[in-house]
């Protein structure tokens, strides 16, 4: 916190690394932080929400990002989505019935010059395609 002027600019910083001991931000744990940073839980529940690497309910234990921008769109994201719902047996925003991957879409990885893309947990791969998913997917088991 000694890095910020203001203790509300230590929000995402403070939400993050609570989440990565419990694996999401749970609403005592969003309460806790607001109280430590002294804001209010509502402006904190703003930052946690619009900040889409926040999880504000439990996820698997390795998430996908599919990016669903233009540039991945046009370069075959429903391709890739398809072949993670037919391979994993599960649909954008869920988690698998093991608990092993939640699935999420994502408006920009900022890797359009590859796309299309996707991130697992913090690894990022571009030029995803369908027949190269279960190779990339065999590392987070």
């Amino acid at each position: 916190m000694k890095h910020y002027p203001d203790k509300r600019g230590a929000a995402i910083d403070a939400l993050l690394t609570v989440q990565r001991h419990r694996g999401w931000i749970s609403d005592e744990s969003l309460l806790d932080i607001a109280r430590f940073l002294e804001i209010t839980a509502e402006d904190l529940d703003g930052v946690a929400t619009f900040y889409n690497l926040v999880f504000r309910k439990p996820v698997g234990r390795h998430v996908a990002f599919v990016c669903d921008s233009i540039s991945c769109w046009i370069k075959g994201c429903e391709q890739v989505q398809e072949r993670i719902k037919n391979l994993y047996e599960v649909d954008l925003g869920q988690t698998t019935a093991d608990g092993r991957l939640t699935v999420l879409p994502i408006a920009c990885l900022g890797h359009c010059e590859r796309a299309p893309a996707m991130m697992i947990d913090q690894d990022v791969y571009g030029e995803v395609v369908p027949e190269k998913l279960e190779s990339i997917m065999d590392k987070y088991k």
